[in-house]
């Protein structure tokens, strides 16, 4: 009973929130603004612009909520539209390139040594140049497929998946010179 109480409490709170219900808003703008902050940090280096960026993105949200049909995650629907929101900004400033070549390896890169800290790994993410990390965000992170992200990036699906291994080999090296650096062998 309590799963249907809660589930038809969101919808409720949503409804009320379509509705310009202000209380209603702030509520959800609450409750999700944490997590989607640290993902429009993901693809934003300054955490200020990705605050913005994150409140340009919830105007957005409560524009659209009628057309939220219930049909899967609210939060999944509000993170979508958080990740279309750094896209476009990033399009706007013209700070994504992307080399078209259709060379690419299939590496694997799941394993991060342990005594990175989150802050550790943000880092090098964030030295990424910005077509190689918008690339590894939407597939490490979001979880989308090189077809997915080739449409929403105008790009194709090699280039996908060249930029994503570009920017795995540039964080093992990174990691690689990091770990030779505490070790004192660099």
């Amino acid at each position: 009973m309590k799963v249907i109480a809660l589930h038809q409490e969101e919808r409720d709170l949503i409804s009320q929130a379509a509705e310009n219900n202000r209380h209603a808003q702030q509520k959800i703008y609450s409750k999700h603004s944490p997590k989607m902050l640290s993902i429009c940090r993901q693809y934003i280096k300054d955490v200020h612009q990705a605050e913005d960026i994150m409140i340009t993105a919830f105007m957005k949200v409560f524009t659209n909520l009628k057309n939220f049909e219930h049909k899967g995650s609210f939060e999944g629907w509000i993170r979508r539209i958080m990740v279309n929101e750094c896209i476009s900004y990033l399009r706007v400033q013209k700070k994504v390139g992307f080399l078209e070549d259709e060379f690419y390896v299939e590496d694997t890169f799941n394993n991060i040594e342990s005594h990175f800290s989150v802050e550790d790994i943000q880092a090098l993410i964030d030295s990424l140049p910005d077509g190689y990390k918008m690339v590894f965000n939407l597939y490490a992170i979001e979880g989308f497929k090189h077809q997915e992200i080739g449409k929403m990036l105008g790009i194709s699906e090699g280039t996908s998946k060249s930029q994503l291994s570009h920017a795995r080999k540039m964080l093992q090296e990174q990691i690689n010179k990091q770990k030779n650096y505490v070790n004192g062998t660099e």
